[in-house]
C-alpha cells in the first residue's frame, strides 16, 4: 500500500521550495538527501516534540541543531521574547539586557573577560580569526578535518557537518591564496599537531578547535589531546581559539573548558545562548577584545548584533539553566539511549560505534572506534540512511546526516527513552 499520502503536503511544500531557494532549504543537509528521503516540512514543535506540516507528530532529537536545551516553545523563553517584541525588534543602538547576557556568559565563561554579539556562529567564528591575526601579526591558521566552525572562506578546508555529508573537500568561490593560510590536521593526532608547529611555528596565528567535536559526527578528544594544544599555542605565541558554538552551556553551565580545564585565549559561543533564536558571541582577555574597533584597529559590526528579541530569548535560558542545572538528568537520559543502542547492536550483531558525552551522542555504522574525521567516514552511509528513515517512519526525528549529533532535551522522559529504544531494536532488525 502506498504511504506517499503521508508526506503529501511536505512533498508539495518542497517542490514549490525549489523554485524560489536553491535546493529547496536555506541549510544543505535540510535537504535530507544524504539519507535518502526529502524533507518534512515543519509546521510546530512544542516540548521535545515538533509537527510537520502533514499532522505527524515526532520525537526529536536534533533540537534545532543544539540550541533548545529546554525543548521547543519554553514558556519562560516565549514570555521573554514576547515582552522584548513588546518594545521593538532592533534598534541598532546599545540595551542594558545586552550587557546582562554579556554578564552572564562571563560569570560562566571566566576566560570571556570582555564578549562581543553576534548574529551567527560563523560569524563569530569569522571575526575571532581577524582578531587572533591581528593580534599576532600572523596569517596562517590550524584547523582540524572534520571540525565545522561556519561558512567563512578561510575555514572551508577540511571541514565537517554538511561538507562531509556532500563529501565535498571545500567550497568552489574559495581563493586558493587563502586556502593555503589554512593548515589542517586530523582531530585528536597531538604528533602531528608538534609536527605543524615544528615547521610554522612563528608563522601561526591561531589554532581553531572543536573541544569536543560535533560536526563530524560526535568525537571526544583524547586526553592528552586539548592540554597538548595548548601548551603548542603558547610555546610559539599563537592564539588557542576554543569554538563552544554546540557545547557552551551544552556540556555544563561552563561548556567543554570547564569540563577539561582549559583556559583559551579566545571563545566562541552560539546556539544555546541565543535561546533558539540568531545569536552567537565571542570573548577572551580584556587587553585582547579591546583590539576591536571602536578601541582598537581590528574592525567587526553587524546591524543586528545583540538582538534584543535574540538577547532575551538567550538571558531566558541561561538564568533557567542556572536555577535548575538539569545537566545530570539529561545526560543520564542520554547515556542510557547511547548504552542501550550498543547493546541492541551487539544483540543483532550489527557493526555499531555509539561516541555520546553529556546530551550528546552519535550512531556510526562502523565496528571500530571512531576518534577523527578518517574513521568516522568509515561508517556505512547507506545503512545509517536506512536507519534515519526507518525512524522516521516510527516516529523519531534524526540528523539527517550520519556526521551531525543527536542531542537529548530537558524535556525527555524516562519512558520516552524505552519507547526510542524499542523503535530501534525494530528498525535495527531491517538493516
Amino acid at each position: 500500500m502506498s504511504t506517499d499520502f503521508l508526506t503529501a503536503k511536505s512533498d508539495a511544500l518542497f517542490e514549490e521550495a525549489q523554485k524560489y531557494i536553491p535546493g529547496g532549504v536555506n541549510s544543505p543537509v535540510r535537504a535530507c538527501r544524504a539519507v535518502g528521503t526529502t524533507p518534512r516540512f515543519v509546521n510546530k514543535g512544542l516540548g521535545d516534540r515538533i509537527y510537520d506540516e502533514d499532522g505527524r507528530e515526532y520525537l526529536d532529537l536534533v533540537c534545532s541543531w543544539g540550541p533548545l536545551i529546554f525543548g521547543h516553545c519554553p514558556p519562560g523563553v516565549v514570555k521573554a521574547v514576547t515582552e522584548a517584541a513588546k518594545n521593538g525588534s532592533s534598534f541598532g543602538a546599545p540595551t542594558e539586557a545586552e550587557t546582562h547576557l554579556a554578564s552572564l556568559i562571563n560569570e560562566n565563561f571566566p576566560s570571556m573577560e570582555m564578549v562581543r554579539l553576534v548574529s551567527s556562529g560563523t560569524e563569530a567564528a569569522m571575526s575571532a580569526i581577524r582578531l587572533a591575526r591581528g593580534a599576532t601579526g600572523r596569517d596562517k591558521i590550524v584547523k582540524f578535518q572534520g571540525c565545522y566552525h561556519g561558512h567563512a572562506d578561510s575555514l572551508l578546508v577540511a571541514a565537517g557537518s554538511g561538507l562531509a555529508t556532500f563529501s565535498l573537500p571545500g567550497s568552489l568561490g574559495v581563493p586558493k591564496a587563502l586556502a593555503e593560510l589554512t593548515i589542517t590536521c586530523p582531530y585528536n593526532d597531538l604528533p602531528a599537531l608538534r609536527e605543524i608547529f615544528r615547521l610554522a611555528g612563528d608563522e601561526i596565528a591561531a589554532v581553531i578547535v572543536e573541544p569536543v567535536a560535533g560536526n563530524m559526527g560526535l568525537v571526544p578528544p583524547g586526553i592528552d589531546f586539548l592540554p597538548g594544544l595548548a601548551a603548542l599555542c603558547r610555546e610559539s605565541g599563537a592564539l588557542f581559539i576554543c569554538d563552544e558554538v554546540i557545547t557552551g552551556f551544552r556540556l555544563g553551565l561552563g561548556g567543554a573548558q570547564a569540563l577539561y580545564g582549559l583556559n583559551p585565549d579566545i571563545t566562541i559561543l552560539g546556539k544555546i545562548i541565543g535561546g533558539g533564536l540568531p545569536l552567537a558571541a565571542f570573548g577572551g582577555k580584556k587587553e585582547l577584545m579591546e583590539l576591536l574597533a571602536p578601541l582598537g584597529g581590528v574592525y567587526q559590526a553587524g546591524t543586528l548584533s545583540g538582538n534584543p528579541l535574540a538577547v532575551a530569548a538567550g538571558i531566558a535560558t541561561i538564568e533557567r539553566l542556572q536555577s535548575e542545572e538539569p545537566y545530570g538528568r539529561i545526560n543520564h537520559m542520554s547515556g542510557r539511549w547511547a548504552e542501550g543502542l550498543r547493546e541492541l547492536a551487539a544483540k543483532k550483531g550489527l557493526p555499531v560505534t555509539v561516541n555520546q558525552l553529556g546530551s550528546m551522542s552519535t550512531i556510526f555504522f562502523t565496528g571500530g572506534p571512531v576518534h577523527d574525521l578518517a574513521s568516522a567516514q568509515k561508517s556505512d552511509l547507506d545503512r545509517y540512511g536506512a536507519w534515519f528513515r526507518s525512524m522516521l517512519d516510527l516516529g523519531v526525528w534524526l540528523p539527517p546526516s550520519q556526521f551531525e549529533t543527536m542531542f537529548f532535551s530537558a524535556g525527555v522522559l524516562f519512558s520516552e527513552v524505552d519507547d526510542l529504544l524499542d523503535a530501534a531494536e525494530k528498525t535495527f532488525g531491517r538493516l
